[in-house]
């Protein structure tokens, strides 16, 4: 096995220093919300249901064309099979999560389903499929 010296590896997560102690916290003071992300970087959401389906909503909207990656500026193209996909993972959901949900994520979900089902037909119809 080769020893390549170009490549460093660092465990940044707190308290991972191989030594046992605790790393030293980096130059980059923490942003205001005090979770500890470096100044300038996007905050982190907290991980709910209702994000959950707003992820895979936007996945399916994005794969369906019309917008653009905000990171390069270039357009998505249209993915009708990964929106799909995206669409058929949320109706799996709603189906498996029938009867746990609260009245918001219920609307929300339905509502999502909905919206996103009329525009891929749209979208297909467009295509002439």
């Amino acid at each position: 096995m080769e020893d390549n010296k170009d490549f460093i590896f660092r465990d940044k997560r707190r308290g991972a220093n191989p030594d046992g102690g605790e790393e030293k916290s980096s130059s980059a003071p923490p942003d205001k919300s005090g979770t500890g992300a470096k100044t300038g970087s996007m905050p982190r959401m907290e991980i709910t249901f209702s994000t959950f389906l707003l992820s895979l909503s936007t996945s399916a909207a994005m794969h369906m064309g019309g917008f653009t990656d905000p990171a390069t500026g270039v357009a998505v193209p249209q993915n009708l099979e990964l929106a799909k996909q995206s669409i058929d993972i949320l109706g799996l959901l709603k189906d498996k999560t029938k009867g746990n949900l609260d009245a918001d994520e219920e609307k929300m979900m339905d509502s999502a389903l909905y919206e996103l089902r009329m525009r891929y037909v749209e979208e297909l119809k467009k295509k002439g499929a």
